[in-house]
């Protein structure tokens, strides 16, 4: 499970989708100790996209285009594959399928913003 939650939290963080603009870049070969301290997951916040604010939906939906091709599906089908990040969703009524955005902090903190298919 700590190995999933790493990768998840390396995805992240090469993502560049930590909700900061900055320029994302190549993942290591291999996880060094400084790497699985960055990428340690810690807490979990689901937010439901339609509970934001209109600006803070948009500049969710700006950053979520602004991903590499491919990317909020390798996140998603991560997530999918972690149960504690499965019930996170699961517990507010959302799916990995379901995720826009996801953030991983300094801190560990990992939000995932959401919003039901309409």
């Amino acid at each position: 499970m700590r190995k999933t939650m790493i990768a998840i939290g390396a995805a992240l963080l090469v993502s560049g989708g930590a909700m900061a603009q900055a320029p994302a870049t190549p993942a290591p070969t291999q996880s060094t100790p400084s790497d699985e301290k960055a990428a340690t997951i810690k807490s979990i916040s689901v937010v439901d996209m339609d509970a934001l604010p209109a600006a803070a939906q948009e500049r969710v939906t700006q950053q979520s285009k602004a991903q590499p091709a491919g990317q909020l599906q390798r996140v998603q089908s991560a997530i999918e594959g972690e149960p504690k990040l499965k019930s996170a969703l699961a517990t507010r009524g959302f799916t990995a399928r379901d995720v826009v955005l996801a953030s991983l902090d300094s801190d560990g903190e990992l939000t995932i913003v959401a919003k039901r298919a309409s």
